[in-house]
């Protein structure tokens, strides 16, 4: 992996896209989280606006360390950084209180879920007073893998600048440009949760074997080709892909026959 060249080429993207679509700069929600600190660090060497935004809800005190800690480095390093904390958790905490579902299926997903999207909103509050575009953070094995976000939480943004490196390659890419040891060294979550699990307890494998998984499935392998755990895994990632397809796929749209108009 030619990691200056891809920070470069992606750095030079951003810079291109600012121009062309007439804004200003980027808001980024930071998460303490390794691709949130990947996205703000590569926008940052842009030179161009960054706000850097913290969202706390209820979050969990390592995860807000992380944030708080990378915040500080980024800021330190470049003048072009600002940052905001904004603590969400009496809005989610409202949310919660206002809302009789606790005996729906899905109401802890759900409430998780609605974390996201208050932060996607903040993000675009924010985006369109100074005139910027919010930063994606999802990687290649969540954004087009498994489907790993939320739809219009942390999948409502402009733009994605890496959104086709596996996870493993912005890990690389991280050390590459001395982001924090202490987010390189903790394991993924989304943290949307009260408890401490982490997203291979959720997903039920970890991002090398997901990528494996994907880069078989490119070759036009199937379930029948694998025993053990690489069937396992390669059913997790069969079964999350298509599950997930309306997120990934654009918003159906009925189209009127032109006879009828």
């Amino acid at each position: 992996m030619n990691s200056t060249k891809i920070s470069e080429n992606i750095i030079d993207w951003l810079k291109k896209y600012i121009k062309n679509s007439n804004t200003k700069g980027f808001v980024i929600g930071i998460s303490g989280g390794i691709d949130s600190a990947l996205t703000s660090t590569l926008c940052a060497k842009t030179g161009l606006p960054i706000l850097c935004l913290d969202m706390p809800i209820f979050q969990n005190t390592n995860e807000q360390i992380r944030a708080t800690n990378h915040i500080k480095w980024l800021s330190s390093s470049f003048k072009n950084v600002s940052s905001k904390t904004i603590d969400l958790s009496n809005v989610f905490d409202s949310f919660r209180n206002s809302i009789d579902g606790l005996n729906e299926k899905n109401h802890l997903l759900s409430l998780a879920n609605s974390r996201s999207r208050l932060r996607m909103t903040t993000l675009y509050y924010f985006a369109s007073v100074n005139n910027y575009l919010v930063a994606g953070t999802g990687n290649k094995v969540e954004d087009f893998g498994v489907g790993f976000y939320t739809k219009y939480g942390d999948g409502g943004v402009d733009i994605s600048p890496i959104a086709d490196l596996y996870k493993t390659e912005v890990f690389k890419l991280a050390k590459y440009l001395n982001i924090n040891k202490e987010i390189i060294a903790a394991e993924p979550t989304d943290g949307l949760w009260d408890d401490e699990r982490t997203d291979e307890h959720q997903i039920g494998a970890s991002y090398s074997e997901l990528e494996w998984a994907m880069k078989q499935k490119d070759l036009g392998k199937n379930s029948l080709d694998f025993k053990g755990r690489k069937k396992e895994v390669f059913d997790i990632l069969s079964k999350l892909n298509k599950q997930n397809l309306h997120k990934m796929n654009p918003i159906p749209i009925y189209l009127i026959p032109e006879e009828l108009r």
